[in-house]
């Protein structure tokens, strides 16, 4: 089964919010919610949405 979510681990993103460029260190999926949440490498107790970040 493949995963639905947009971005894959050690992916380079950015960060809408504040325009930092930024690496995925791992995700995981929010049943209650309906969406993943990502942990990022330069911000390792901070999770983010996909809506949050985009592709470089």
């Amino acid at each position: 089964m493949k995963n639905k979510n947009k971005f894959e681990v050690d992916e380079k993103v950015l960060i809408k919010a504040t325009g930092e460029t930024a690496t995925i260190k791992n995700y995981s999926y929010v049943a209650n919610m309906k969406r993943y949440s990502y942990t990022l490498k330069e911000h390792p107790q901070t999770f983010y949405f996909e809506e949050e970040m985009k592709n470089i």
